[in-house]
Order: structure tokens, then sequence, then C-alpha cells
């Protein structure tokens, strides 16, 4: 094969690459001369003055434009890389394309035009291509591959012999799902044009149905063109554009070195107003987004494992524990942890798991900062001993049995002491392994088997990350303990009703850490409904949840058709895109023959489907008439990683199901078993009690009193910021307190109040939970549990469950005898008047202590109350009448109030007998005597 001299239109330095050569003409370079003459009168024919300013010296090669577009829409990127260059001297050149593209991604397409000659690419299964171009190549005419470099990026290159004065055009599609790390998705292009280019330009279009909530951009570039990036936003959308001109891509003033040369980063964010995740349905394919922020982490169980050998020595082993320090001191006080170390020797910082303390710190930095890299490297029994360290610590009660357990492995070699037999020690790990355990592996440097560090960390619900070992190691070690050192969630699983999806990609994950995201995809299937429902359960710090949300099924393609850069195959593509990343990663784990086979003809099935160049297909590029073929090949050796739909955590375990108690349909399952007591007490209904006492809007009581069959009207005439206690139980130690808001403003020279916040405290339980328009605050005096209106919930901690209907109600409900129901009134946004309040409503056959008290609380013993002398009011609709109650007369007038549980907006009419002055005389003492100073506060003791 010949290579002449390689023009890169690449996106990185190319470390090592192979070369296609493309015959034009049937003609060799060496085999034609022109006289100078007509190369200089060639040059002024096909080149404007700027590209003769950008053609180098000597080659008469120009770049006339390098155009990159990635449309983002939903985290889902298609990035496409356009190319136009012209041979303008007077002998043939060789002209290359060169474009480097993340590991993650997927080539969907390559296409080039030589002189009006197209060349289209499509992707067929790697034998069918192979045999297609083998046709091709018997004739000479043509080679091709993509390669590899050291990179987390794979080499796309393609080079043609052009003749004087032909024009060549490149084109390639790729396509990659964004992943959420530590806060943000990120989308990087790596640019090389390796020419000053007269045209240059960088687009990047976001969009985002649920809207963005922040973009940014960085480079390495060393901020040479910073001023020369515009970003460009609205709710729902961005625009990211780089356009340098040609004076300002020189390296200098005289320079005909092109300065752009690296990675160009867009980093964002979305809004999220639900903590059930975000559903979208689109082109008859789902994708459900799940990442939460607003709950305690959980505790963590570690054991680092750090390889010591020989081959540490110098600059890794520094990094390592320079990276080990910062690490030891973001441990949390609720984390144990322990340092194992090895060579050919297998040393333990200490005997058992420590909990976490100033002390223990400061004793394992010393450890750390003394050791000395030496010797083998024995990596099975390294993992053994952190395996049985766990066991022994969960066998003895000694862990939290919410809490998350972990082995980081830290290595820079294959094994060459004890076990070496890489096969062996996957087996031997994956039968040491607990369920609950996860293993995370970080590779050193690339003399490593990755593989293998990535097998056996997907293998056992964790991942594997390579740590290039030069000056920033340490800070990529840290970077990928601060993915992993905030877990919030374990055990979750993404379900859908029975009948309205199929063909869903992995729904069950161990764990969910802060800044991450959960993926699930899948196909609709034709119903009769327009929308599609999801419910998530997991388990969290201190208790369990359900989460529900929703969507339609033709809305967001409606919305889509009006977008002009979005991407609207993105969720059939995602789809694709993230089962033939996990079928990749099931593949690398098959354990017979026949499983490999059955899973690499689904990966073909559906790459050739979805036009995804895998380890499994080629793309073949071929001319309209089919004489000529190039082919490009994704490399064979490398499996991917785990897949992305897993977030950190990885794949949950098998568990038993045991079908969920609240509200959710009979399908949606439970990750976690639930009390006896709670299994055993059947499905529960959402009903609403017969008769309540309740306070709602500006704020009215209605009180039943169900001895007498009667309802008693009040109002609390009060200021807005006071907090009115409603019960105060100190014999159960429940405690319920409602916080005033004003309206905007004046009404009748009157300022009216609402309640703006409602607590309902369980002092046994330590659990309190605050309501307000905002959101739902769960707390237990240590950790703080946030959750939005936007989804329909449960959640259980101790003896309190907590339901959250979207949009509408919350139920709190504490040892199954007492609830208290909260209602959402929502006013139009722009409203001069009023607010968004709240409604409380409480149950009659709540079980209180005889001290119960508060201006709800004191009616569990009912009073007995007597109204006479009935008659025509000033108001001819309402009666007025004498009523007697503990000892006090006062004049009540007949009216009614509103009960909104049934009907949110317009209410149901409850007649009752309405006390004046805040109800006095009907409450015990002053309604000034239930003002309270926080918001989980009781009553005074009398």
């Amino acid at each position: 094969m010949r290579c002449g001299p390689l023009l890169l239109l690449g996106l990185l330095l190319l470390q090592q690459g192979r070369c296609f050569e493309f015959v034009i003409d049937g003609e060799w370079a060496d085999e034609r001369s022109h006289p100078q003459n007509h190369r200089d009168r060639h040059k002024r024919e096909i080149l404007t003055g700027q590209e003769l300013e950008a053609q180098e010296e000597g080659d008469g090669v120009t770049v006339r434009s390098y155009h990159v577009e990635s449309r983002i829409t939903s985290r889902f990127a298609h990035t496409t890389v356009r190319s136009l260059a012209v041979n303008s001297g007077s002998e043939d050149h060789i002209l290359g394309f060169d474009v480097r593209i993340p590991k993650q991604a997927f080539i969907t397409n390559f296409t080039m035009n030589v002189n009006g000659m197209a060349f289209m690419g499509s992707v067929k299964e790697r034998a069918v291509a192979r045999h297609l171009f083998n046709q091709a190549r018997a004739k000479g005419k043509a080679a091709g591959i993509v390669g590899t470099n050291s990179q987390d990026l794979d080499n796309f290159q393609a080079e043609v012999i052009v003749p004087a004065g032909t024009i060549v055009e490149f084109e390639i599609h790729y396509e990659e799902m964004l992943r959420r790390k530590l806060n943000f998705y990120e989308h990087s292009l790596h640019l090389h044009p390796g020419r000053l280019v007269p045209n240059f330009q960088v687009d990047v279009y976001i969009y985002e149905p649920k809207g963005i909530s922040s973009v940014q951009h960085m480079d390495n570039f060393q901020g040479q063109f910073s001023d020369l990036v515009k970003v460009t936003t609205t709710e729902y959308k961005a625009h990211v554009v780089f356009k340098p001109n040609l004076q300002r891509q020189r390296k200098c003033d005289n320079c005909t070195e092109n300065a752009i040369d690296g990675v160009f980063t867009v980093k964002y964010d979305v809004n999220r107003d639900s903590t059930a995740g975000e559903l979208q349905v689109s082109d008859g394919h789902f994708v459900h987004f799940f990442a939460t922020s607003n709950l305690s982490p959980l505790p963590k169980n570690i054991v680092f494992v750090i390889d010591i050998s020989g081959s540490m020595w110098g600059v890794k082993m520094k990094q390592t524990v320079e990276a080990m320090l910062a690490i030891l001191d973001d441990l949390t006080e609720e984390d144990n942890f322990n340092i194992i170390d090895f060579n050919h020797n297998v040393n333990c910082w200490s005997d058992e798991l420590v909990p976490v303390s100033s002390f223990q710190i400061s004793a394992a930095k010393k450890y750390i900062q003394n050791i000395k890299p030496n010797g083998g490297t024995n990596i099975n029994e390294a993992l053994m001993r952190a395996i049985q360290m766990l066991v022994r610590s969960s066998n003895s009660g000694l862990l939290d049995p919410r809490s998350v357990s972990m082995i980081i492995l830290v290595s820079d070699g294959d094994p060459t002491v004890g076990e070496i037999k890489l096969s062996t020690i996957q087996k031997n790990v994956k039968r040491a392994m607990r369920e609950e355990y996860s293993l995370f592996s970080l590779g050193i440097g690339f003399d490593v088997d990755y593989d293998f560090l990535e097998r056996i960390a997907m293998e056992n619900r964790g991942i594997a990350q390579r740590i290039y070992a030069n000056h920033d190691a340490a800070e990529q070690l840290r970077a990928f303990y601060r993915q992993v050192s905030s877990p919030l969630l374990r055990r979750i699983t993404i379900q859908f009703p029975d009948g309205t999806v199929s063909d869903v990609t992995q729904n069950r994950f161990d764990k969910y850490f802060a800044g991450s995201e959960l993926v699930v995809a899948g196909k609709v299937l034709l119903s009769d409904s327009n929308t599609l429902n999801s419910f998530t359960t997991a388990s969290a710090s201190q208790m369990d949840i359900t989460l529900e949300t929703d969507a339609s099924i033709t809305e967001l393609d409606m919305e889509l058709a009006k977008q002009e850069h979005s991407f609207m195959g993105f969720a059939r593509q995602m789809w694709a895109y993230i089962t033939i990343k996990q079928l990749i990663a099931d593949r690398s784990l098959a354990t017979t023959a026949a499983k490999k086979k059955k899973i690499t003809q689904k990966i073909m099935t559906i790459a050739v489907e979805h036009q995804f160049v895998t380890p499994l297909t080629a793309l073949l590029v071929e001319s309209s008439d089919g004489s000529e073929r190039l082919l490009a090949n994704s490399p064979k050796a490398r499996e991917q990683g785990c897949c992305p739909g897993a977030g950190v955590g990885g794949p949950s375990p098998s568990q038993s199901q045991v079908q969920l108690v609240y509200q959710p349909p009979p399908w949606v399952q439970m990750t976690t078993p639930l009390p006896p007591s709670q299994v055993a007490k059947g499905p529960e209904v959402w009903t609403l009690p017969g008769k309540v006492n309740l306070v709602d809007n500006d704020p009215h009581f209605i009180i039943h009193l169900p001895t007498s069959n009667m309802d008693i009207c009040f109002n609390i005439d009060s200021k807005p910021g006071h907090i009115l206690n409603l019960v105060s139980d100190r014999g159960t130690g429940l405690a319920v307190n409602g916080q005033l808001v004003g309206a905007k403003q004046l009404q009748k020279g009157k300022l009216k109040t609402f309640f703006g916040a409602i607590s309902v405290f369980s002092e046994p339980d330590g659990v309190g939970v605050i309501v307000s328009p905002d959101g739902i605050v769960m707390s237990d005096g240590r950790n703080k549990h946030n959750f939005t209106w936007g989804e329909t919930a449960a959640i259980t901690q101790e003896g309190v469950r907590i339901s959250i209907v979207k949009d509408s109600r919350v139920s709190v409900k504490i040892n199954e005898n007492v609830e208290v129901i909260v209602l959402l009134h929502r006013v139009w946004k722009k409203n001069p008047v009023n607010v968004d309040f709240l409604g409380v409503y409480i149950d009659n056959e709540n079980q209180y202590s005889p001290v119960a008290h508060g201006l709800i609380g004191q009616f569990s013993r009912e009073p007995e109350v007597t109204v006479y002398d009935i008659h025509d009011g000033r108001d001819p609709l309402k009666k007025e009448a004498t009523m007697e109650v503990k000892g006090n007369r006062m004049k009540v007038t007949r009216g009614w109030q509103k009960d909104y549980r049934a009907d949110n907006k317009r209410g149901s009419n409850v007649f009752c007998w309405f006390v004046h002055n805040s109800g006095k005389g009907f409450i015990d003492g002053r309604y000034t005597d239930y003002i309270v100073p926080d918001l989980y506060s009781f009553l005074p003791t009398v």
C-alpha cells in the first residue's frame, strides 16, 4: 500500500493510523507533471484570495471549509463533520480526512464526493461488508479502516489521491448518548483541522423539552479563542457557535500553522421539576431519564485496594497517594473504610473496617504516605481479602443494612504473583462477592489489561475507568471518586404497565449516585391511551420510595417538528444505542458459545437497522454504480464499557418481588420487601374520610362534631408569618402546625392570609414533614429529603408514610393511627392578589391521647354544643341562632364553607354554624394562645 503526505482533517493528534488509497482516473501521482505556469494559472482559477492565503506553500492543497455541527436533543447527540478541500496544484496529491470520535459514539455514515463522483455509505454485517469490499479490493481499487488511538477516541481516516484541479468533499456522521457526570452532560468535539481554513465553524444546537438550566463551554486552547465563542440560550434551546476567522486561527501573526488543536467542550444541565424523572415519548419509542439530588446520601463502606508493585514507582504512585489523601478527607462520619495495598504480598492498614473519625483519617494518611512500591502484582489475593473484610463486617452486624458497600481497585498492571489466570480471578471474585457489593476498577496507564478490569467491574455491579498516567492523574482519580462518593438510592426499578411497552432496556439498577442519571428506553405499543405511565421504586436512606410520572405519546413529536435544529429520531436511535451497548457488555460476559452467538446476531440486526458501526458491523462506502468500494470497520478487540443506562452503579441483582401496598397498580413491584404488617394489610385504596376537621382558604376552619352530627366553622384573622398549632399531642408525640402567608395586596382594606406551609412532626419516630407549594421536605433529624409536586410518590420511613399525588395532595400517615391530608391550591402565575396556598384535612378517626390539644386537636374530646333560637338573619339566606358550648353563649350564623377534597377547583359546600371573632368561646382561650415559635413546636404544657 502506498501512503503519500497526509492531510489531517481530524479532531485530535493521531498516534498510529492506517490509510486507504483510492485511484482517480487510473493514474498515480508520480505519473503526471505540469509546467510551472500552468500550475500558477490553475491556482488563480480555483482559489479566492483568502484561500490562496490559507494554502500551504509548496503543496497546492487548500481546505476551503471545515464545519462541525452537533444537534443534541434530549441528551442524544448527532454530530456531522464536513470538509471541502481542493488540489489547486499541477500534481496529484493525497487528500486526507481524519476525525477523532469518542469511543462511546457510533459512526452512522460517511460520504465522499470527488469532482461530482459520489460515494455513499451504508452499514452492513461485518462479513457481508467484507465480502462486497473484497470484490472491489481484488481490482486494486480501494481499502480502508477505522483505527484506534491511545485516548478515549476512535480515529476515522480516509485518503484519496486527487488529480490537479479536483475538489473533494468529505462528510461523516456519528451519534452518542451524553452521560451525566457530576451534575453535567458533556459534549466534546476534538478539533484539529491541521491547516488554516477560510471557512471554519463549530455549531452545537441543544434542545431539551423540560428546559435548560445552564450552559457553559470550555476548551484547552489556553483562552486564545474565548472571546469568539457565542452562546445563545432560551428556556428550551441553546446554540453555541465558534467561528474564528483566518487571522485568528494563526499561531502567530505570520504563521501558517493553525492554533486550533484540542478539545472544545459544551457542558449543560436540564431543569428537573420531578423527583420521579423525565419520561419522553417520540417516534414510537420512549426514554425515561431518572436523576434526583434532593436526597441524603447513604452511608458507605469502602475498601480501597491499591497496587504498590514496582511498576507503580514514580509518578503513578505519587499521583495515587495525592489522590488518596484528598479522598480520605471526603469521607463522612457515617462511613466505614479500610485500605489494602498489594504487591507480591497483601497488607491491610487495619484488620477490619473502621468508622471514620479525625483520628482514623490521620492514621490512614500516614500509612498511605509511607508506602514504597516494589515487587510483583497479586490482584487475586488482594480482592479476596477485601471481599472477606466486607463479609465479616456484615455478618457481625456492624454495617447499616441500608449502607452501600464497595471495593475500589487501583492497579497499573497484570497479575504476576499468586493466581495469574485472568478468567480464574474473574470467577473467584464473582463467586465471593455478595449481591449488595460493588467493585470499581481503575486502570492506570496502558500496561494494564483494561478489558479484564472492565469485565470484573461490570460483572460485580460497578464500572471501570482508565486513568492516564500524566500530570493530572491525581485529579482523574479524585474525579472518579466524586462520581461514586454520594450514593443516594439502592435497588432502583423503573416499570411500566403491562401491554404498554416492549423491548425495554435495563430497568433495574443496583445504585444511583448523586450527579449521575439512569436511562431506560423501549418501544411504545399501540393502545387507546394517549399517555404512558412509569413507576420507579427504590430504597433511600431510612426510607423506601415509589415515584410515578407520565408523558403524552404525541405531544413531544408535535413540538420537535417545530424546532429547526432538533433531532427528530432521537428516541428511536437512543433506544438502539443503549440496547447495543448493553448487548455488547452482555456478550463479553457470555458463558457459552451459543449465548454469545445469539447476542451477536441480535447486535448485528439492530446495528444494521439503525445504521451503527459496531465491532460486529462495518461501513461500506461505494460509488453509485458499485464499482468502487471502501470499507470502514470498528475495532474487533474492544468490548464496550458498562452500558450507559446503568448509571455508575451497574445492574441490580435479581430480587424477590413483593407487590406494592400503596396506590400504584398491581404490576408495580417493590425493590425491597415491605414490613410484614404492611404486606398482610393488603392493597390500600385512595379513599376520602367521610367527615373531617379541616382548614382551607383564608383560613376557614370546619370542625365536625360526630356525636351531635354538627359542623362548626370559624376563621382565624392573624398575621403573615404566624405559625398556628392545629394539633399538639404530647401523649403520642404528634404536632401539626400551619404557617400563614399573606396575599400580594390588600382587598377591601384587609390583607387575607392563607396557609403557606403545613408541618407534621412525629416525635417518637424523629420524623418531620413540611409541605409547601414549593415542595415536600421530609427530615429525620440528620437528613433531609426533598420531593416536588411534579410526581406521584410514596415514601415510607419508620412508622411514617407519605403519599404524594401529582400537583394535588399529600397524605401523611403515622403508625396507621393518624392521617393528615394537605391539598395544594395553585393560582394563575400573574395573579395580582392571591398566592399559592394549602388546605389541611385531619381525619376524625385519628387516635390521639387524652392530652391532645390545638385548634383542631382539642375537639378529639367532643364538647357538648346546644344551638337554639334559630331565626332569620339580616341575610335572608343565612339563619342566625344562639350557641352554648363550654359554658359560653354566643351568636352564630348559618352558612357554608368549602371542602375541596373531591373537587379542587370548585369544592363542595359544607353547611355549618359560623362562630365569629376568630372562634372565641368555641375554642379554648384565644387564637393567639395557639401561636408557636416554629413548625415542629408543641403547645406549652398547662
